[in-house]
């Protein structure tokens, strides 16, 4: 499974707020689904109040991307 970092906003009240979330999944468009899933259920929202702007690939899971000594 691929890692992905999703990062959006949601409406919350008369405003909206901004999310980041970390999920594994085996593609692109699961990984869409889940975060919808998963901030309408934390929530209590329909899809069409979550915005999602970017969605950044991290590699297979268990590797760790910049892993180097700083």
């Amino acid at each position: 499974m691929t890692e992905f970092i999703i990062s959006g906003m949601f409406k919350a009240g008369s405003n909206w707020e901004r999310f980041k979330k970390t999920v594994s999944s085996q593609n692109r468009n699961n990984a869409i689904g889940k975060v919808y899933s998963l901030i309408g259920s934390e929530h209590g929202l329909k899809r069409n109040f979550i915005d999602i702007t970017d969605i950044d690939e991290l590699g297979e899971l268990g590797e760790e991307p910049g892993s180097e000594d700083e």
